[in-house]
């Protein structure tokens, strides 16, 4: 079971695609027709970000595709080095004024950076229609090469780096979520039938105790076994060694802050100020995952975290000394998937119907036997 755990820590880019195809649901009928389904794609997207801007006071900004190599701005995703983004040589001027650039894996960084430029307050905060390309990724059901979100940054003050902080603005990205779900439907009614709807309340629970409940079973297990009980929940300290002498995941050391101490709802001491909203995909039959988001590091957990995880080196980075110096502002942040969350609220069974990507010719064949069409 140790190995098994261990092995569950890794990024997805080790797949079985005979698998898959038994994972896929065999009696699948899509409720929308294509059009329909780019329709309604577009009226959630705005509605949600419309109401995710003002439930957080947040402004849309612009983002990049592509960062400089030494920046350091670029997202790294986790901590054991199993996804690395696309890097290129941009010659400019016959190389006598290059650029080595990188084509962003999430714009977690670049966004805290972005609230100092754009004079950001505590209580400001900024959100993008960020793209990504994550090229590590098993291509399966609800992973793609191509990433797209809702990353957004907010400033905050120093007494707000806290859990019950954390879980009030968890809580109003939930109701956005909600109440997007219902909108789509007042669209589409025909939604509204075959599967049971978001619950109202988010369960949160901290990965401590999410062990304690499931001690034997590896991480996609546990949440597999808790979205049985609870459809919808907020799972609290991801990236801190648990109990058993694994984190819940890995987590990168230089954004979300998974050391600082805690008391959870129960009282038990515990650590870590992030987190993941997780739900039962009734589609799937699976466990889906639509936002990580947490409160970032401050100079003192950088440094914390960085040594806690051999990457002291990453201190050399202008993004890193800004963070030590405290040159720029305390966050809270996170990513919400877009197609991830399409997927869910239009009752979708692939990833690759609601966004254009590039897909393996085996993915697509298994798909179309399966009544599953994704888009090209």
């Amino acid at each position: 079971m140790i190995v098994d755990k261990r092995a569950d820590l890794a990024g997805p880019g080790i797949g079985d695609y005979e698998e898959l195809e038994k994972i896929l649901p065999q009696d699948y009928t899509s409720l929308l027709t294509p059009k329909e389904t780019q329709k309604a794609i577009f009226a959630a997207k705005n509605y949600l970000e419309e109401n995710l801007c003002k439930a957080l006071n947040l402004m849309m900004v612009t983002v990049p595709l592509i960062v400089d190599v030494e920046s350091g701005v670029n997202d790294y995703l986790d901590r054991d080095g199993s996804r690395t983004p696309i890097q290129f040589h941009i010659s400019n001027d016959h190389n006598q004024h290059p650029i080595d650039a990188q084509v962003v894996q999430a714009a977690t960084k670049w966004k805290r950076v972005a609230l100092k430029r754009f004079g950001m307050q505590p209580g400001e905060g900024l959100c993008t229609d960020m793209r990504a390309v994550r090229k590590d990724y098993f291509l399966d059901h609800d992973h793609s090469a191509y990433v797209d979100q809702w990353d957004w940054e907010r400033a905050i003050t120093a007494d707000q780096r806290n859990l019950d902080f954390l879980k009030e603005i968890v809580g109003k990205i939930w109701k956005a979520l909600v109440e997007t779900e219902r909108y789509v439907q007042d669209l589409f009614p025909q939604l509204k039938t075959k599967y049971p709807n978001l619950p109202e309340k988010l369960t949160f629970l901290h990965a401590e105790d999410l062990l304690d409940m499931y001690p034997d079973l590896p991480r996609k297990q546990r949440e597999t076994a808790i979205l049985q009980e609870c459809p919808a929940i907020f799972i609290v300290g991801i990236g801190w060694t648990l109990a058993d002498g694994y984190p819940h995941e890995m987590r990168a050391a230089d954004y979300d802050d998974w050391v600082t101490p805690a008391v959870s709802a129960e009282g038990r001491q515990v650590h870590g100020l992030n987190g993941d909203i997780l739900v039962w995909n009734h589609v799937t039959k699976r466990r889906h995952e639509l936002t990580s988001m947490g409160i970032r590091v401050n100079g003192e957990t950088l440094r914390q975290q960085l040594e806690m995880t051999g990457q002291l080196d990453f201190l050399k980075y202008p993004y890193h000394r800004a963070i030590l110096n405290h040159e720029l502002p305390l966050s809270i942040g996170g990513g919400i998937g877009q197609s991830r969350t399409l997927m869910l609220l239009l009752r979708k069974a692939h990833l690759g119907e609601v966004s254009v990507t590039v897909w393996p010719k085996i993915l697509k064949e298994m798909c179309a036997r399966k009544n599953i069409f994704v888009l090209e």
